[in-house]
């Protein structure tokens, strides 16, 4: 499991670490620990619906919670539950461009054990850093 929630961060919220060999690793376990955050079993989500995210930012820190609250809204906007499938990170003159195709499909109480409603993405001790050749980032969840 490439991410870990950590206990010692937030009381009220849910904070937790994700790492990858590449910045798309670390941003997929990111992805990955939001919505396991949300639904009990995240393998239920079945890939009926398709989205495509477009995104950029001057910081890496910061397209992280741009892509985070961005999976957050279609949650709460179209009812959707996406994880990627597949995901692009580049550099740009003007800091990073991501590129995502997200697959997942619509809240369904019945077959999709809801835990807690993430309400957004917080700055509060978000970090992306390259430590010994790996990626690795920090984000605190606001539920």
């Amino acid at each position: 499991m490439p991410y870990r929630f950590l206990e010692d961060i937030a009381i009220a919220d849910v904070a937790f670490s994700a790492w990858g060999e590449t910045r798309e690793e670390l941003f997929s376990a990111a992805a990955e620990a939001l919505l396991a955050t949300m639904v009990g079993e995240p393998s239920a989500i079945e890939p009926r619906d398709c989205e495509t995210i477009r995104i950029g930012h001057d910081e890496l820190d910061l397209l992280l919670f741009d892509f985070l609250s961005e999976l957050v809204f279609l949650k709460d906007a179209r009812r959707l539950l996406l994880r990627p499938c597949s995901l692009m990170i580049e550099g740009v003159d003007d800091g990073y461009r991501l590129g995502a195709v997200m697959k997942g499909e619509r809240i369904d109480p019945i077959r999709h054990r809801l835990l807690v409603d993430v309400k957004g993405v917080t700055l509060h001790r978000l970090a992306v850093s390259l430590v010994n050749g790996k990626w690795q980032g920090t984000v605190v969840l606001d539920v």
